[in-house]
């Protein structure tokens, strides 16, 4: 009887600490699992031994009669316990080392949402910083639980169980061969498509396929320009002229500017000569005044053409800032020039005079010759 039972005892395999084992799921609780690793009796799974991530209740992973590869942890002759994660964690290990010391990108998925930032269940527990995740601020992560990402992993201690991935890192990478690419491809009087980044007081940087260039701020307008925002606003899609290429530096200088028809191009569409139109005085010359009629484009009032009466200055009839209506006496634009005139729209001293007299006559009953003359008696 007694060699019967060595016999049956012998038909169980010896374990030891640290061997791995495959066995049968043969019960679900709670907080634990039995499973039955051919030993005389069940070994105990633990919740917390079975993933590296945080699980409420055993069920959400195992099911009964399910069948697992469990690494001895504690055995004794009351108590035989295991680990699933710490299998899971031997073979990741050495995946993510060759992974972590190559610098390879691979995709994982985000099991949780934390404190600071988000996890990944690898065989171990990834963790990736929230300033890790993208190249921009994220108000919330709710939206990333479930969410594949591209990583690489950035921190690697296997002693002390730290695995830091970094999304950012990915992104960080694919925008750096992109503005390579940009810069190789790019050539000077290329016109392109870009979009306005963000505006200086001395112009606005506008990104050019993953490279932000500069227009300047002379390269705005064919008109001078206080500010940038005057033309462009931040997430406006522009097309500009590649005006300079600095690879080594890389710095591209851009133009708004030389995409658009130049004004004087408008103006000979919207003006001719004999119009009358309303202009602003920019300068006043001793000869004259130079008013602006389009942006870009000035003409001269000569100073005989401001006023019917004589003057000595511009400075006597006009001031900067004004608001006045010429007409256009000649264009030439070939040689970028504008004559103008303030006087042809003004009627003559003589002609006013003669307006006021014929006015008093019929108003009075008497001429202008019979008020004189009777002054001049009276002055006798």
């Amino acid at each position: 009887m007694v060699d019967e039972m060595n016999n049956e005892m012998t038909t169980f395999d010896a374990l030891q600490v640290g061997d791995v084992v495959t066995g049968q799921v043969t019960k679900v609780e709670e907080k634990h699992a039995l499973v039955d690793v051919n030993y005389k009796f069940d070994g105990i799974l633990p919740i917390s031994e079975i993933s590296s991530l945080h699980i409420d209740k055993v069920s959400d992973l195992l099911t009964v009669g399910e069948e697992v590869t469990l690494k001895v942890t504690k055995l004794s002759e009351e108590e035989l316990v295991l680990s699933k994660k710490a299998v899971e964690a031997d073979k990741a290990w050495d995946d993510l080392e060759q992974k972590f010391q190559s610098k390879e990108t691979f995709t994982v998925t985000i099991a949780d949402v934390v404190k600071g930032g988000l996890v990944a269940d690898l065989g171990v527990r990834g963790f990736m910083p929230a300033s890790l995740v993208e190249r921009h601020f994220v108000e919330s992560f709710e939206d990333y639980k479930g969410k594949e990402l591209e990583v690489k992993i950035v921190e690697f201690d296997k002693e002390k169980g730290k695995l830091i991935l970094s999304h950012r890192a990915v992104l960080e990478e694919k925008a750096n061969e992109a503005k390579q690419n940009t810069l190789t491809s790019l050539k000077e009087g290329d016109v392109v498509e870009g979009t306005v980044q963000r505006l200086t007081d001395f112009g606005a940087f506008v990104d050019i396929g993953g490279v932000d260039g500069l227009v300047h701020i002379s390269q705005l307008a064919h008109y001078r320009v206080e500010t940038p925002s005057e033309i462009v606003n931040e997430g406006d899609k522009v097309k500009v002229k590649i005006l300079s290429v600095d690879r080594d530096n890389e710095r591209i200088s851009l133009s708004i500017k030389d995409t658009q028809p130049g004004p004087w191009e408008k103006a000979a569409e919207e003006l001719h000569a004999g119009d009358v139109v309303e202009g602003t005085v920019k300068r006043l010359v001793p000869f004259g005044a130079f008013i602006e009629l389009l942006p870009g484009v000035e003409g001269l009032v000569h100073i005989s053409e401001i006023s019917h009466k004589h003057i000595g200055t511009p400075g006597e009839v006009l001031s900067e800032g004004d608001k006045v209506k010429v007409k256009i006496l000649d264009m030439s634009l070939a040689q970028k020039r504008v004559s103008l005139s303030i006087r042809e729209l003004e009627e003559p001293e003589e002609e006013l005079s003669e307006t006021i007299t014929t006015e008093q006559e019929e108003s009075t009953g008497f001429s202008f010759g019979d008020v004189i003359g009777d002054q001049l008696k009276n002055y006798k």
